[in-house]
């Protein structure tokens, strides 16, 4: 036949884990990995859950640890914190889209909204006094139709 080679493109290969702690500086630990994996899979979870995640991964690990974990992740810019008034904080892997959240008044379930009009930072400030605005923060409240269903009933 023909003596051509065929070169096939393939997609580049997502990052691992490990990869991506290791390229925001972090150092790679099993627990970092279970962690960060935790909270990828998870929906807005909080401290506690995320622990029991981690523990059901790799066995023993501190609540401190989890806090540190946790503190070194957000602040590489891995995981996002979000804080609904009156819930204690959670955590989610989508970070870098400035999305907000509707939060249920009854069970505090957590759903990602994304913006809804416009660019980043998804609205214009009425008075900017100044600052130069490059994020908003939007938590929409109300009731989770399974709350809904419940409180009609």
């Amino acid at each position: 036949m023909y003596g051509a080679s065929f070169a096939f493109m393939t997609a580049p290969a997502s990052p691992t884990t490990a990869e991506e702690l290791r390229g925001a500086g972090l150092r790679v630990t099993a627990a970092r990995v279970a962690l960060l994996e935790t909270v990828r899979e998870g929906d807005h979870l909080g401290v506690e859950a995320l622990a029991s995640g981690v523990r059901d991964r790799v066995g023993h690990i501190s609540l401190q640890a989890v806090y540190e974990a946790l503190h070194a992740l957000t602040a590489a810019g891995l995981v996002r914190r979000i804080e609904p008034a009156g819930s204690p904080a959670r955590f989610e892997g989508r970070v870098g889209d400035n999305h907000h959240h509707v939060v249920c008044r009854s069970c505090g379930a957590v759903a990602d909204v994304d913006c809804a009009v416009g660019e980043a930072p998804c609205m214009t400030a009425s008075d900017d006094h100044g600052f130069s605005i490059d994020e908003a923060e939007v938590i929409y409240w109300g009731l989770c139709p399974g709350c809904s269903t419940v409180q009609r009933s």
